[in-house]
């Protein structure tokens, strides 16, 4: 589990914890990190600072059978807003980043008997959302990754899937809510982008992830899973309109 130290990674090694898994988190820090997680110190930019954190933890679990590919961050503007150094910074972390730890995990994903990477994509791959266009470009990129390496390695019996979450109420949010002028005014348009009218909340996407993950699902690879609160498809109307 990558950026398994806090929100949507946090909330999901404590699920497959309870479903009885056994779970290493590799993040860049792991300050707090409650047991009985498993923690390693791993930057998803530095092949060889995974390379060896996959290794240690196989070596001291026994194994892998399951990678959650989370780590990510956000990036807000229009293309005239990001300079190359930017770009190159994002798609780093949130593309090249699942590509480097999936490539570490596969010796031992090919021995396991239920093997299954599950990437964190987002809503903003298929939806055309205002200042996102580098962060829509890397998770429309995590999206078709995750059709390639389903095909790539559905022979070999390792399932890919991903999540496609709305906007989560997370400390990412939180954190991206302050470069707005007015973070609160922010707050509630993202709540109500939702059909729902609120965020989504990172045990509802833990639980997706750990659905796809589970080897009940063993008849599901290559699917995008959206846990977006209704934002891609439903288009209800406003209280009091009329049809």
């Amino acid at each position: 589990m990558t950026g398994g130290a806090s929100g949507i990674g946090l909330a999901t090694a404590k699920e497959f914890v309870e479903r009885g898994a056994t779970v290493a988190v590799l993040d860049r820090t792991l300050d707090g990190l409650p047991e009985p997680l498993h923690g390693f110190t791993a930057d998803v930019t530095d092949r060889a600072s995974i390379e060896r954190a996959v290794a240690e933890v196989a070596e001291r679990l026994g194994g892998i059978d399951v990678v959650v590919n989370n780590a990510g961050i956000s990036a807000v503007g229009t293309v005239a807003e990001n300079d190359d150094a930017e770009w190159a910074r994002v798609l780093d972390v949130n593309v090249i980043g699942m590509a480097r730890v999936t490539a570490a995990a596969l010796p031992w994903l090919r021995r396991s008997e239920a093997a299954s990477v599950v990437n964190v994509s987002s809503i903003a791959a298929l939806n055309g959302l205002p200042q996102r266009a580098l962060y829509s470009a890397s998770k429309g990129a995590v999206l078709a990754l995750t059709y390639a390496m389903a095909t790539d390695h559905v022979a070999e019996g390792i399932r890919v899937n991903c999540v496609c979450p709305g906007t989560v109420h997370t400390p990412f949010v939180d954190r991206m809510l302050q470069g707005f002028a007015d973070p609160v005014a922010e707050r509630a348009a993202l709540d109500a982008r939702q059909a729902t009218g609120r965020m989504v909340a990172p045990e509802e996407v833990a639980a997706a992830i750990a659905y796809l993950a589970s080897p009940r699902s063993v008849s599901t690879t290559g699917t995008a899973l959206d846990v977006d609160g209704g934002v891609s498809h439903l288009r209800p109307r406003p209280a009091g309109a009329r049809s």
